[in-house]
């Protein structure tokens, strides 16, 4: 069940809110597991049976590693931590990574593992990251182990940011789940929050994704240079736009049943530098790897070597944690040399420069990449990324440019001014009472305008719901 949906907006969200509200407060993390678990079964049907084994699994796990700490069982606590992390892991491997694998053997003549045809359950990558995060969080002292089940499979099957994010690690929840408050006031700013997000959505990514859609399909030898950028510019629109307002869902969703989760995006694309960039995309992600692999592994403690081979495993892992392909674990393993290049020569420089400077060369690396994220045929790849280079002697424009460009123009300048902190800071600069008319107006016109959208429009991919 997707959240730009009518079904979802119309009938599960206002039946969910409904009996979350009328029930006592502490009958409402059964309404929120019951809800969560539909939800999933909605999409997923028997693989709801995983949510079931890994709330489970951990919870177990996280009362064991509490009780070996308290027992000075510090060895015991550790196996527990280690236990959980493997289940996660081989689950998260087998469904996400066995085929892929298997294949990549095959493909050189190695076929002692089958093919399966393995279904991957949606949002695995997210739930089994956040579980991950519980025992490890127990076992640093970080949060107390969760002795109510219902409570603790409230937290794993949480339906705001259960398929698609943020990454919301025990520690930052745990208290919220055993209590929050709820108000009107946050449900009102919940309620904004998810409108824009939803305008995100349905409004720019969806129409500048049909541009990419169009770009993608050609064969490399139809694409001219401009094209191939215009595709690649609108494909830097669509995901950001498709993440961050799936994210900013989840937060006002969140909000309307009292929760508070951290924000997931931060205007990326106003960065100048690549470190800067990642310091304000997909945030919870980030920040995970950095607690969970990064620090473990030594970070920046043991000499630059190991710093480097640290941050290689991190990027890797970061590749290959979007997706079983070839062309996700390159596109880790590019930012790691662009991090790489400006931590140790680069960054001190771009400082210096004009702020411009570092915008455009952010823009371009940042653009770059995302050809080698959305293409998963290394042959289309290469021969895409060939013509943005101008190689081969292509043509650098033709017809089908000037025609999608006249076509897309007006919502790729709203997509580029809405990457910006422009509209924030415009509405931070009036007044109280300017502030609560526009919100009213704004979230009218948005619930209407993009509802008559729901209903006529049939284009409504959502990317993160394959990684």
């Amino acid at each position: 069940m997707v959240f730009s949906t009518p079904i979802f907006m119309f009938y599960f969200l206002v039946s969910t809110l409904f009996l979350y509200y009328i029930v006592p407060r502490r009958g409402r993390n059964v309404v929120l597991l019951l809800s969560s678990l539909f939800f999933y079964y909605w999409g997923e049907r028997v693989y709801v049976a995983i949510m079931f084994l890994s709330t489970a699994i951990d919870y177990t796990h996280g009362l064991l590693v509490e009780r070996c700490k308290s027992r000075g069982n510090d060895r015991g606590a550790r196996m527990a931590v280690a236990s959980s992390i493997i289940f996660n892991l081989a689950l998260l491997c087998f469904f996400k990574y066995w085929d892929f694998i298997a294949g990549s053997l095959q493909s050189v003549g190695l076929a002692f593992m089958p093919v399966l045809d393995v279904h991957l359950p949606i949002g695995i990558s997210f739930y089994t990251f956040q579980t991950m995060s519980y025992t490890i969080d127990v076992y640093r002292g970080d949060a107390r182990a969760q002795r109510n089940i219902l409570n603790f499979g409230t937290f794993v099957t949480l339906f705001p940011q259960l398929i698609a994010g943020p990454i919301i690690k025990y520690k930052d929840l745990g208290d919220q789940i055993d209590e929050r408050t709820c108000s009107a006031d946050k449900f009102s700013s919940g309620v904004q929050i998810f409108m824009v997000g939803l305008a995100k959505k349905l409004l720019i990514a969806n129409n500048v994704g049909m541009l990419w859609d169009a770009y993608k399909a050609m064969a490399p030898a139809d694409l001219t240079v401009a094209g191939a950028w215009l595709g690649v510019v609108a494909f830097t629109f669509q995901i950001y736009f498709d993440f961050s307002g799936y994210s900013d869902m989840a937060v006002g969703l969140g909000r309307m049943l009292g929760f508070e989760f951290l924000p997931n995006f931060n205007y990326p694309y106003i960065s100048k530098s690549v470190t800067e960039f990642w310091r304000r995309w997909h945030i919870s992600l980030s920040t995970w790897f950095r607690e969970y692999l990064y620090i473990p592994l030594g970070g920046n403690r043991r000499g630059k070597g190991r710093q480097m081979f640290n941050l290689f495993v991190v990027w890797a892992a970061t590749g290959i944690w979007h997706g079983a392909n070839w062309n996700f674990l390159f596109w880790g393993l590019y930012f790691f040399a662009l991090l790489m290049v400006e931590k140790f020569f680069l960054l001190q420089a771009l400082e210096r420069a004009p702020a411009v400077v570092g915008h455009v060369y952010t823009l371009l690396l940042v653009m770059v990449s995302w050809a080698i994220f959305a293409i998963e045929d290394l042959g289309h790849l290469g021969g895409y990324l060939k013509v943005m280079f101008g190689l081969g002697g292509v043509p650098l424009a033709d017809g089908a440019f000037g025609y999608y460009l006249a076509s897309f123009l007006p919502i790729l300048c709203v997509a580029a001014a809405a990457s910006t902190p422009l509209g924030r800071a415009v509405y931070r600069s009036m007044g109280a009472k300017a502030q609560q008319v526009l919100c009213t107006v704004l979230v009218s016109a948005g619930l209407l305008v993009c509802t008559a959208y729901l209903v006529a429009g049939t284009y409504n991919p959502f990317l993160y719901f394959n990684f």
